[in-house]
């Protein structure tokens, strides 16, 4: 969820000068311009296997609740990825195939979102989408995981933060949160319901939506919104068009607990962690504090809007297999060439207080 307002890109611009070029016959023998691509080709979804290797649903134990998990690599540390509010898992996609190459990776669906079912849908307080996390987790990897990095964006930043502070998460070695505040987020609050009525809230076809996003801003990543997009959505009957899949505006009781005490949870996590931001002014006081105590590495992007995975996913990959490799996070860490490791003593240590 984004309270910022984000320009459009130019596309308005691009689609006038595409519809001024001259149609090329079929049969020209050497055509002097390619032909142009319809609206409905530019927007057109694409399949999510050409990102991840799997998917896979988990049946959590005693409960009619069904997660979906998407999933690619073989080796290394596994990078858990949580989405933000109104996204889905395969908001990771175009990240995940350049993680995938050095780590495996693993996006999930949270509850009321993407293609999970849950006996309740609404339910998105904290407490309830950490055990789904936890209980994913488990059924994965039992009482064994492999060595794990949180990453969560908004929403899903902030069930990172809260899944780590609990410091109870087997294999737990680092988190990284994705442009989401304290003080920025719960300043926003008090607009979220005004921006989320003020969405487009029905669209005639998935290129349609996807275009809408791309359009307004919201994403700045074609092939990352043709592929991210349409878990977003589902078909009304009713009403004969898309409609979101998550009813965030029914979810206002539990916002103010997705934020409420980040800050101060994101410092006292026991592990490494990377905080990713689209902006300065996102940073709070206590982070800024923090920050300059050396507790945590800090990167801002500016050139991206708030979903900095999907805008910019190969900066995005590169930065969280960077982090991995400066802190040897798994076995035997993570090899990249050109990047300088730290000595053993250093890796994991952060000056205190």
């Amino acid at each position: 969820m984004d309270s910022s307002n984000l320009s459009s890109v130019p596309e308005d611009e691009q689609h006038r000068q595409d519809s001024s070029k001259p149609v090329v016959s079929a049969f020209a023998s050497r055509p002097d311009l390619p032909p142009t691509k319809s609206s409905s080709e530019k927007y057109s979804p694409l399949d999510w296997s050409n990102y991840f290797d799997r998917e896979e649903d988990v049946s959590i134990p005693d409960s009619n609740d069904v997660f979906h998990l998407y999933m690619a690599g073989t080796e290394g540390p596994v990078v858990f990825c949580l989405h933000g509010g109104g996204y889905s898992g395969l908001s990771f996609a175009l990240s995940a195939s350049k993680i995938k190459e050095k780590a495996r990776v693993v996006a999930m669906d949270l509850r009321g979102h993407g293609k999970s079912s849950s006996e309740n849908d609404i339910d998105l307080s904290i407490e309830t989408m950490c055990d789904d996390v936890f209980a994913v987790l488990k059924a994965l990897y039992g009482d064994s995981p492999p060595a794990i990095v949180l990453v969560g964006h908004s929403m899903g930043g902030s069930v990172a933060v809260h899944v780590a502070a609990k410091k109870t998460l087997r294999g737990l070695a680092g988190l990284v949160v994705v442009d989401v505040v304290e003080g920025t987020a719960m300043a926003s609050l008090v607009h979220m319901q005004k921006i989320l009525s003020g969405r487009m809230q029905h669209f005639s076809s998935i290129e349609k939506a996807i275009e809408w996003s791309v359009r307004g801003g919201s994403l700045r990543n074609i092939d990352s919104a043709r592929v991210s997009i349409p878990t977003t959505l589902k078909y009304d009957d009713s009403k004969k068009c898309y409609v979101y899949r998550a009813r965030l505006e029914e979810t206002e009781q539990y916002w103010s607990g997705w934020y409420s005490g980040l800050s101060e949870k994101f410092l006292s996590s026991p592990v490494p962690k990377l905080l990713l931001l689209a902006g300065t002014d996102r940073l709070d006081r206590a982070l800024t504090i923090g920050q300059m105590q050396g507790k945590f590495q800090m990167v801002v992007i500016r050139h991206t809007g708030h979903a900095i995975q999907e805008d910019v996913p190969e900066e995005f990959a590169a930065l969280v297999l960077n982090f991995i490799a400066r802190n040897r996070i798994g076995p035997h860490g993570v090899e990249i060439p050109g990047l300088a490791r730290p000595r053993p003593a250093q890796a994991q240590s952060e000056p205190k207080p």
